[in-house]
């Protein structure tokens, strides 16, 4: 059980570290989390109090809170943002969400005390399974490697490749020709019929009312959308909906809010759903009517977007999850997310592992 685990009041000597359990405790954290967060090596929108809380407010489900806090003295130093269901943790942002990049979050500079005191912590857990981690570049996979020293089994998996643009020192028309010759035509092409046949205006909401009706309108184009693919995960619980209903009300109080629709003779063509967080601009989803689909207003909707965000000075565009073949025509880069399985010593992890092993295996069959 991981209840002895994340108990309040437990503390070795400093740094200590405690577990913070309730709904309340976690709203407590938001100012020091978020300090914290800008001061580690894993700063992401993913990873702010922000779109965890608003996730564990919407989407947690039956799952138990159990996040760690490091700390010297009264200063955060590292969280470890970790739930609970039976038989395992997993953490905080997981499921349909798609919170990309999860991981512990170090202050920099805290490394070494912060695996020392997360493995005297979590030596006493259960099965831990931690997914969408940044392969090669997060602070989890040390604690794996600390873990496994004391007798557990940890399995590596690679999962998902997230494509990305560097855009740093690029102007739009720079970037422009980085792409394929067919792919800036057709860009370009599209761009000039629908000037010609339209009255085009591409708008960002700025305001709650516009964050409302864009929000909307990406609901139903996404879901008109995928409706005839068998329907898509994104948006397809009324948790989720109401998870982005909130977080994009959020969002565009903290200024990161990037909701676009492209209107053609004033009627939504299309919409693009994102943030631009700490000089990154995280391409979240997208949406189109079926009835403008001649004129490729994915296509377009995506390039005006990054567009925009090359004109606010973002360093990077970051399309997520997924290898979906249109991505590939912005960006050759990408980079891993995989996924770690961590198994305490003794039976109980041997034979959660061995169960985990074949339920694997068997998917594989099946497909």
């Amino acid at each position: 059980m991981l209840a002895p685990l994340i108990s309040a009041g437990a503390a070795i000597a400093a740094p200590r570290h405690s577990g913070v359990t309730t709904s309340e405790r976690f709203a407590d954290l938001r100012m020091e989390w978020n300090e914290l967060l800008s001061a580690s090596r894993s700063d992401c929108i993913f990873l702010t109090w922000e779109w965890l809380n608003t996730w564990w407010s919407h989407l947690s489900e039956s799952r138990k809170l159990a996040l760690v806090a490091l700390r010297e003295g009264d200063e955060l130093q590292a969280l470890a943002p970790l739930t609970f269901k039976w038989p395992k943790a997993e953490f905080c942002g997981s499921g349909f969400v798609g919170s990309d990049y999860l991981d512990f979050i170090v202050r920099e500079g805290w490394e070494e005390e912060a695996r020392t005191a997360f493995t005297s912590r979590l030596s006493k857990a259960p099965a831990m399974k931690l997914t969408n981690l940044r392969r090669g570049e997060n602070f989890v996979t040390e604690e794996a490697s600390s873990l496994q020293a004391k007798g557990w089994r940890v399995s590596e998996t690679k999962t998902n490749v997230c494509p990305y643009i560097p855009l740093s020192g690029h102007s739009w028309d720079s970037y422009l020709a980085t792409l394929g010759s067919e792919h800036r035509y057709n860009l370009n092409r599209r761009l000039r019929q629908l000037n010609r046949e339209f009255d085009v205006r591409f708008e960002a909401a700025r305001t709650p009312d516009q964050a409302r009706q864009f929000t909307d309108i990406l609901l139903a184009q996404h879901n008109q959308r995928w409706k005839e693919r068998g329907g898509s995960d994104a948006f397809h619980t009324a948790g989720l909906i109401s998870f982005h209903r909130e977080f994009t009300q959020i969002a565009l109080r903290r200024g990161w809010l990037r909701l676009f629709v492209l209107l053609l003779n004033g009627r939504p063509a299309a919409s693009l759903y994102g943030f631009l967080y700490n000089g990154v601009f995280y391409f979240y989803q997208s949406g189109f009517d079926p009835a403008f689909q001649k004129y490729s207003v994915g296509l377009v909707v995506m390039g005006l977007a990054i567009k925009s965000a090359i004109e606010e000075g973002a360093g990077e565009y970051d399309f997520l999850h997924g290898d979906e073949e249109y991505k590939s025509r912005w960006t050759p880069e990408r980079r891993e997310l995989g996924r770690l399985e961590l198994y305490p010593p003794g039976p109980y992890g041997f034979a959660y592992g061995t169960v985990m092993d074949f339920g694997r295996r068997l998917k594989r069959i099946v497909r």
